[in-house]
């Protein structure tokens, strides 16, 4: 396994703490749009270091303004600093990141977090999504060996996670894209002209697909969610 993937295991963990202490409000929780353009990030190969030097940035312009009336209330706040980040460590060599732990976490807990996913889908009582209960089933089944390969296992949690948002997106009515539609325009108004049209390309996927999958009352997959 790579040690970069092994180094984004806590990729959104990671942001989401050090967004709360930025805010200085710990007990702020990350709106889904948040959350899709962390994913964004990760998708797009942001390193991490870049996410929270741009967090850093972007609030240290925000306390230097003599007028502060709006609190800062989405990552999108900082999405240009992040870039802006990214940007500078490609341009200067990416660094070396540092050596990871051989397992990023216990063996016990991906046990659960694969079985509990599995549970998840079956509760859904849909035809359609039981090969991918089954399928996580086998990976659980397969257990330890199946975890000696995490680049390995993650690929095919990926697939099994694409396929069942593909379902769940075929299953998804006409009045329930719309609304996820414009919870997406809502979120996105006010940082639509902070971002690149690739970045809000990518965000509108995520998003979509982040809340296809909560409609449906379905799991994430992939061990990136594993916290």
């Amino acid at each position: 396994m790579s040690e970069s993937l092994l180094n984004y295991f806590n990729y959104f963990t990671e942001i989401e703490e050090h967004f709360q202490r930025a805010r200085a409000t710990s007990l702020f929780l990350l709106s889904p749009l948040d959350w899709a353009l962390i994913e964004s990030w990760k998708n797009s190969g942001v390193p991490l270091e870049a996410v929270l030097r741009g967090i850093d940035s972007a609030f240290e312009k925000w306390r230097a303004k003599r007028s502060r009336a709006q609190m800062v209330n989405s990552l999108a706040f900082c999405a240009q600093a992040v870039m802006v980040e990214a940007q500078r460590m490609a341009d200067g060599g990416q660094p070396k990141p540092a050596a990871a732990d051989s397992a990023p976490f216990p063996a016990d807990d991906l046990r659960r977090y694969l079985e509990a996913n599995a549970a998840a889908i079956r509760k859904t009582e849909k035809p359609d999504f039981v090969p991918i209960a089954e399928a996580v089933e086998r990976i659980v089944a397969e257990l330890p060996e199946a975890a000696r390969d995490l680049e390995a296992l993650e690929q095919r949690l990926t697939a099994l996670e694409h396929k069942m948002i593909a379902l769940a997106g075929a299953r998804q009515s006409d009045e329930a894209a719309l609304a996820i539609r414009r919870e997406l325009d809502s979120y996105l108004k006010p940082y639509r002209s902070k971002m690149s049209a690739p970045q809000i390309a990518m965000l509108e996927l995520q998003f979509r697909e982040r809340s296809t999958l909560e409609s449906a009352g379905l799991p994430r997959l992939s061990l990136f969610y594993l916290r």
